[in-house]
């Protein structure tokens, strides 16, 4: 449908959807359509289409169902072996998609449509561990044990380009056109000539309820980032994933295709820079002291345990393989395991001042999947303030050639870090170890069967 008429009249902007609205907004007419989500392993929206009425007579008191192969299949949506949750041997049985109504809103690109996350349980109502949103949930609880909250933002950049995804498909992915034949960072003149795409993904985020900061542009061709204003933890990973899959839909609807993907060719790649912050019950700042560059104690420890545990979480951070090409000297993607302030060739950089001080993890791209990577970011966090563990002083210069560990340079050498962490294990438990070393596994054993357009152009004529 054309996109006309945004943001619906019904919907007021900061604030979810109430079932009593919905339900008045169903009575009328103007709605007919509730989509049901989960999050899957790649971090993709999965899920169902309901009729509306059914959805508030059924679903609302009752949950749905979903066959458990959600969360142990490949990007192909593939059935593979490996995973104990879900199998042949184990029927592919259902697990409940319970709403979680706290996310209720439009979808204006969608006619009459409304949209809602949901959590994944098992028949007898326990968690699905493996379930991202789950296990960042978890990492959420260990917090607020102590208190604290996180406050998170996440930086997604994009790739646009003019040719729609089938006729994409239909070329290989190759001789696409970028919808900007030059560096464009920065550039409102280079900006301008995708403004409209632009405006219709903002202005629908914004009718969606994401709070829009900006969009600017970046330096791969026809690249650009659009960034949304920070809030809680499983907020913002619930509003990357909607605007991630969002974005995918308005972009078809014009005929353009935008790619998340790491690393779509040999320039620039798409990062997703991650911000974090902690916060008391009373909203102080936890990070941010009297000490050195503005940190507390805490703050240092939590830093420390981002540093001693990144190589054991890149996983996480990078759960692909093409999320390593993006590691390259010199790109502004992160290859040295350093932490600087406000220096951009360090895996981690201080940023902010008082109330706004907080680390960014550089070392996402934008396949990532947000609830795993803040989970881990947490997870690493806590470690580091529980262990007490000490933070050096801050890199200065150039860490591209810095004599330090290196962040993984492969998804397999990431995997067998994650594998063999005891603190993953201690953390995450060995079930969601393994569930997600799993996946690895079918990756890499995809990738090494694959015959690859490079060893077809070295090897057919000249070998």
């Amino acid at each position: 449908m054309p996109l006309i008429g945004l943001v619906p009249d019904f919907w007021t902007g900061g604030a979810v959807l109430s079932v009593d609205r919905l339900r008045g907004e169903v009575d009328a007419g103007r709605v007919d359509t509730v989509l049901l989500a989960v999050t899957d392993m790649q971090g993709r929206l999965q899920g169902k289409r309901l009729s509306a009425r059914y959805f508030l007579d059924e679903v609302l008191h009752h949950a749905a169902e979903g066959c458990n192969y959600l969360l142990a299949v490949d990007v192909d949506m593939n059935t593979v072996d490996g995973y104990a949750m879900s199998s042949w041997e184990r029927g592919y049985g259902d697990f409940v998609m319970r709403p979680d109504l706290s996310t209720l809103r439009p979808v204006p690109w969608h006619e009459g449509t409304v949209m809602l996350l949901a959590d994944l349980v098992w028949q007898d109502g326990s968690d699905v561990v493996a379930s991202p949103r789950q296990i960042l949930r978890r990492q959420i609880d260990r917090l607020a044990e102590r208190g604290w909250t996180a406050y998170v933002g996440t930086e997604l950049e994009f790739c646009v380009y003019e040719d729609g995804y089938e006729q994409a498909w239909r070329r290989g992915y190759r001789d696409l056109t970028p919808a900007n034949l030059y560096n464009v960072d920065y550039s409102l003149l280079g900006t301008a000539r995708i403004e409209p795409l632009l405006r219709k993904i903002r202005l629908g985020m914004e009718g969606a309820g994401l709070y829009v900061e900006s969009a600017k542009g970046e330096c791969n061709l026809g690249q650009h980032e659009i960034a949304f204003r920070y809030a809680d933890a499983l907020t913002t990973c619930d509003n990357h994933v909607i605007y991630k899959n969002g974005a995918k839909e308005i972009a078809a609807q014009e005929g353009r295709s935008i790619t998340f993907m790491a690393k779509p060719n040999q320039r620039e790649g798409n990062s997703c820079h991650i911000h974090l912050s902690l916060r008391g019950q009373d909203g102080e700042p936890v990070m941010a002291g009297d000490g050195p560059h503005g940190l507390s104690e805490t703050g240092r420890r939590f830093i420390a345990g981002q540093l001693a545990f990144l190589r054991e979480l890149t996983l996480l951070y990078a759960p692909n393989i093409n999320s390593y090409k993006r590691f390259v000297p010199g790109s502004f993607a992160p290859t040295a395991v350093k932490w600087g302030v406000d220096n951009r060739t360090c895996s981690l950089r201080l940023v902010g001042h008082g109330p706004s001080l907080r680390v960014e993890n550089r070392v996402p791209g934008g396949d990532v999947n947000p609830y795993l990577a803040v989970a881990g970011m947490i997870a690493a966090g806590l470690h580091g303030i529980e262990a007490e563990l000490p933070l050096g002083d801050p890199f200065t210069g150039n860490a591209y050639a810095a004599d330090a560990e290196r962040v993984p340079g492969t998804l397999r050498d990431a995997l067998t870090l994650w594998e063999g962490s005891t603190p993953a294990r201690d953390v995450f438990g060995a079930d969601v170890v393994e569930h997600y070393a799993n996946c690895a596994r079918v990756e890499l054993a995809a990738f090494d069967a694959a015959v690859t357009d490079w060893e077809l152009y070295r090897g057919f004529e000249r070998l």
